[in-house]
């Protein structure tokens, strides 16, 4: 099945009554293992997923639409094997589960999960939402594409900009991100890449493993009501490890990197309402059994 990559520009739900009802996937649909859908009917949402997981980042559109809006990594509960965000978000009601899944974690102004930031002075500098998605191959074994990141400072010590590229093979809860930040300088960078600290309205943290002899950071999240748990993980290469750190939003996991030179790290997630981990050492022990190859690809 080819997923498709637009659609025809419809008003968004204002009200509860006007939502549609989340239409049952097709046959052909069911088969389907990855798929990218770039959702221009809701401000360019950028939707990729497999068959265990689901991820969206945000367009421009979203941050005059919706404020406030981030360039940080949203992450869905899913439970089913197909393909099914697109057919949600057109609902108008994504937030309440219809069986298939939810979206209920929230990234607010922090880097959701995975996403990133140059870590300068204590704080971390972040771009704004992404520009120029290209797709490589949105259907098949492999949900695969690239995006921009506009130029953004870093204090007025120097200006990046950052091309990165999303790979989500099926039969993994992990997108491997290849990352290539330009600079106005050659000096070093060190990047700041952020799991959100409160994703759910009012909650602790939850609980937070870092791994600095593997370069990993996991995290397994509050309950959010009814709606259960998100949990998500963070891996670097040991190779370019720089500790961790944290802001008012997000936990960190740094790396040091020069300008130009592609990096590649993992960012995963899971629900624990989605078939395949319920509890937190079901979690821990996927991310510590992960085998990641950070050999960044030669092209597309």
């Amino acid at each position: 099945m080819r997923a498709l990559l637009a659609f025809a520009l419809v008003a968004a739900p204002a009200v509860a009554q006007d939502h549609k009802p989340l239409r049952p996937a097709t046959p052909e649909e069911r088969q389907a293992r990855t798929a990218v859908v770039i959702a221009d009917y809701r401000h360019d949402d950028l939707l990729w997923e497999n068959d265990r997981i689901a991820f969206r980042i945000y367009g421009r559109a979203l941050e005059a639409a919706e404020p406030p809006s981030s360039s940080g990594i949203d992450a869905w509960g899913k439970r089913v094997r197909w393909p099914f965000m697109d057919r949600q978000l057109r609902t108008g009601d994504q937030h309440a589960d219809h069986g298939e899944g939810i979206d209920f974690y929230n990234v607010g102004t922090g880097r959701g999960i995975g996403g990133l930031g140059i870590w300068y002075d204590n704080k971390l500098w972040t771009s704004r939402n992404y520009v120029r998605p290209h797709i490589l191959s949105a259907d098949g074994d492999v949900a695969d594409f690239t995006v921009d990141y506009a130029p953004w400072p870093v204090d007025t010590l120097r200006t990046v900009r950052e091309t990165r590229r999303f790979t989500l093979p099926a039969g993994t809860n992990f997108t491997r991100l290849t990352s290539t930040i330009a600079s106005d300088s050659d000096a070093g960078l060190v990047v700041g890449i952020g799991i959100s600290k409160r994703p759910v309205a009012g909650s602790q943290l939850g609980e937070v493993k870092k791994d600095g002899a593997t370069a990993r950071l996991t995290w397994w999240g509050p309950a959010d009501g009814n709606k259960g748990r998100m949990a998500a993980a963070v891996i670097v290469d040991p190779a370019l490890f720089a500790g961790f750190a944290e802001d008012a939003d997000n936990v960190l996991i740094l790396v040091r990197v020069r300008p130009g030179q592609p990096f590649v790290y993992y960012s995963g997630a899971a629900w624990d309402r989605g078939g395949d981990f319920a509890t937190r050492g079901a979690w821990q022990a996927y991310v510590d059994a992960q085998r990641p190859d950070f050999k960044p690809p030669s092209g597309p």
